[in-house]
């Protein structure tokens, strides 16, 4: 079988590249076995990749003993965490189309033959999916694992706690002290944030897509798990180079509905709705929003993690992982789909469905008691978002799944913020914060500042907060996503106007807003686009080749 890295290093006129690789160590037994690329986002500046070279070495130790030769590459990796709440947070989702980027052209650059995905994390995770997709080789996606959650004061804690904490300390419902305490206790090692989060959520998908081993979303990031795991992907990238099976044969569209089901009843983030249309764009599979609302429909929802609940990513693994919940969902479960173990879908799952309690609960509901008929994600249509927009249904306090209330509408996150800590925000009131969409943003910026502050304070449950922007799978609350087509694209979010009725109906997956069509016309002519944010760099550049987040904002051209 002729590889792609016969056309790097073989015949007289490689000599050259040849010498190249001699000075990497390399010698002739190794130049001669294929070559495997180690895509890794090792950083010491996000927690979640913090651990990542130890399991990349390990990768690269399973290739070799499997008779390949692995050579290790970099990629960025932005935490959301710390880009949220301020200017950083532009930078996220563009980000993964570099990552998406940098492995692709390392890849081909060099002749890869095939590839370990190393990452943790939003955006880098998908980001890797897609490149994956987009290059077509034998491929293996290995996530870094969550982190432990943090224990204090006798209950369990993360990275979510902390946000939430600090509007329960302008409420006046927790002392400084005590939220320094919390920050203390809240992260306590490597790893992805410890709850049902997207950095967690994508790890599952990654697993559910059949593109991970068995097992490979949960174990904890510094569990001897997750080192077998390391160890196993290198090992298995080489039998999948082997038996020359490619991410084209197993990004099926039966593999995306398996996704889009597991992240449905597992109830996770809401960013999934933009990085599975991306993956799928990428594989040339369709796969919108529209799919996401089918699918809920007939998806039960059958677990409880935080945000939504108490529950962890260790609590999951103790419950048999993504294995134990596909186990659960089989008779709506694509499992002749094939996967990176060598066989199919079915073998992921557990001899049975686990009955593990943790804090008093079930982890996993069967589908005869789900916790929900429909699944923990809701896409709503109407006039104000005439393509879609998404809610996290499974975090929605129940008096707000239906609810009407006067719009108060921003402009941007920050003017948002500034109005709620002046208690300028009243109970009942729907918060519209707009240009914060893919181009208008640009990039989407999460909101969690927002959304903690409104969370951990009085007004939780009692407000309403639409937006084009998108949401931290840490998020919670009656908090609808990715209205599109944006305000930035002159679309209905860009009309409305303080006072103006807003109606949400999450179980008819309704949004409406109640303002006459003339009046509705008479504003629409008067609408400019605002001025972009930024005038040259990257961000300038992603604003302009951007598409809808109702296909998952994937660059057009891409």
């Amino acid at each position: 079988m002729s590889l792609p890295s016969d056309e790097v290093k073989k015949g007289l006129l490689r000599a050259p590249q040849r010498s190249l690789l001699r000075a990497l160590g390399l010698g002739d037994a190794e130049i001669a076995r294929p070559l495997v690329g180690i895509a890794n986002s090792y950083n010491t500046v996000v927690p979640g990749h913090m651990h990542l070279d130890r399991l990349a070495r390990l990768a690269a130790e399973g290739v070799r003993q499997a008779g390949g030769t692995p050579l290790e590459f970099n990629t960025i990796g932005i935490c959301d965490g710390l880009a949220m709440g301020h200017a950083g947070m532009y930078a996220s989702l563009p980000s993964r189309e570099v990552v998406a980027d940098s492995v692709e052209l390392m890849a081909r650059a060099h002749g890869l033959d095939a590839l370990v995905l190393v990452a943790s994390c939003d955006k880098i995770v998908p980001g890797m999916l897609m490149a994956a997709a987009r290059l077509d080789l034998p491929a293996l996606m290995l996530t870094g694992g969550p982190m432990a959650a943090g224990r204090h004061e006798g209950r369990l804690v993360d990275l979510i706690s902390v946000f939430e904490a600090v509007g329960r300390v302008q409420a006046g419902a927790l002392s400084p002290e005590g939220l320094a305490a919390l920050e203390c206790a809240a992260c306590p090692g490597p790893g992805s944030c410890a709850g049902l989060f997207t950095a967690n959520t994508m790890a599952c998908l990654a697993e559910a897509l059949g593109l991970a081993l068995p097992g490979g979303a949960t174990a904890l990031a510094q569990s001897e798990r997750r080192a077998e795991l390391a160890l196993a992907s290198g090992r298995a990238v080489m039998a999948l180079l082997a038996r020359d099976r490619r991410p084209s044969q197993i990004l099926t569209p039966a593999a995306f509905e398996n996704a889009c089901r597991v992240d449905l009843a597992l109830g996770g983030s809401t960013n999934t709705c933009l990085h599975l249309p991306a993956i799928a764009h990428e594989a040339g599979v369709e796969f919108t929003l529209t799919d996401f609302d089918r699918l809920s429909q007939s998806t039960p929802h059958l677990a409880l993690l935080s945000p939504a609940g108490e529950h962890r990513l260790e609590h999951l693994e103790a419950a048999g992982g993504v294995g134990a919940v596909m186990k659960a969902l089989a008779p709506l479960l694509h499992l002749e789909s094939p996967a990176v173990n060598g066989g199919s879908m079915a073998d992921y799952l557990p001899p049975a469905v686990s009955d593990y309690q943790a804090l008093g609960r079930r982890v996993i509901a069967g589908l005869e008691e789900p916790l929900s008929p429909q699944g923990g994600i809701a896409v709503l249509f109407g006039d104000l978002a005439p393509e879609g927009c998404v809610v996290k249904a499974a975090a929605v306090a129940p008096q707000m799944r239906v609810h009407e209330g006067p719009a108060r509408v921003f402009e941007r996150e920050e003017e948002a913020v500034a109005a709620y800590q002046a208690g300028a925000i009243a109970p009942g009131e729907v918060v519209v914060v707009r240009y914060e969409g893919p181009a208008g943003g640009p990039g989407m910026r999460e909101m969690l500042a927002l959304t903690a502050l409104i969370a951990g304070g009085p007004l939780n449950g009692k407000v309403a907060l639409v937006t084009d922007g998108r949401f931290s799978g840490g998020s919670r609350g009656a908090v609808i996503g990715h209205v599109s087509p944006e305000a930035a694209a002159g679309g209905p979010l860009a009309l409305v106007k303080d006072g103006d009725l807003i109606a949400l109906d999450i179980p008819g997956r309704a949004i409406s807003l109640k303002v006459a069509e003339a009046e509705l016309a008479k504003r629409r002519s008067a609408w400019r686009p605002p001025a972009p944010r930024f005038a040259r760099g990257a961000l300038a550049r992603y604003a302009a080749s951007v598409g809808s987040a109702a296909q998952g904002a994937i660059l057009k051209g891409n």
